[in-house]
């Protein structure tokens, strides 16, 4: 890129060019080189806007947790309508499609990128925690609503939700699960729980 033409939301280009080649590569290959070259600019528009680049990882790490927050709210105001499992196949679906399976790679290969993290205050495996946590109170609101079984243990429900459909979408070799496998994984999950018609 030419010195002297400005960028647009820098950080979101940086952003978007880091999580294009952890969705094509992995985390291996994501690099502050690999990076700007992805988002088409020179290598100091990174340390412009980032101490260095474990900086860069951990706030592209806790933008894509903030973009759960939405996740979260769409998916709590879904209860009662659909079915429980379906929209618990969509939600998992949409996550685990995205970058998260690659940004649990980058956050376990990196230990300074976890203990940012941890001073940021992420606790736990960041984006599962947030979505364990999307799920559990997603189940809370269909218990309210009847539809999940009052004594039915979100605590423990919400967490296998995510383990499970992790370990379907972590094969980044093979194509992803089919929906049907997603739904049939969640059904099997939640089956003891659910309150309505299969």
């Amino acid at each position: 890129m030419p010195t002297g033409v400005a960028i647009r939301d820098a950080r979101q280009q940086l952003f978007d060019a880091a999580e294009r080649i952890l969705l094509r590569d992995g985390p291996n290959a994501l690099t502050s080189r690999a990076v700007t070259a992805e988002a088409g600019c020179a290598k100091g528009v990174l340390h412009r806007h980032f101490a260095d680049f474990d900086d860069f990882l951990a706030e592209l790490v806790l933008d894509r947790i903030a973009r759960m927050g939405g996740q979260a709210d769409v998916l709590r105001a879904s209860a009662g309508t659909g079915t429980v499992t379906g929209n618990l196949a969509d939600v998992l679906t949409e996550l685990f499609e995205s970058v998260a399976v690659a940004i649990v790679a980058l956050v376990t290969f990196r230990d300074e990128l976890r203990a940012r993290l941890r001073r940021a205050g992420s606790a736990g495996v960041p984006l599962l925690t947030e979505a364990v946590a999307m799920v559990a109170a997603y189940l809370e609101a269909e218990r309210e609503a009847g539809r999940v079984a009052a004594d039915a243990d979100v605590g423990t429900l919400a967490p296998t939700l995510i383990g499970a459909a992790h370990l379907l979408f972590a094969d980044r070799g093979g194509a992803p699960p089919d929906p049907e496998a997603v739904r049939r994984t969640v059904a099997a999950v939640v089956a003891g729980a659910v309150r309505e018609p299969r």
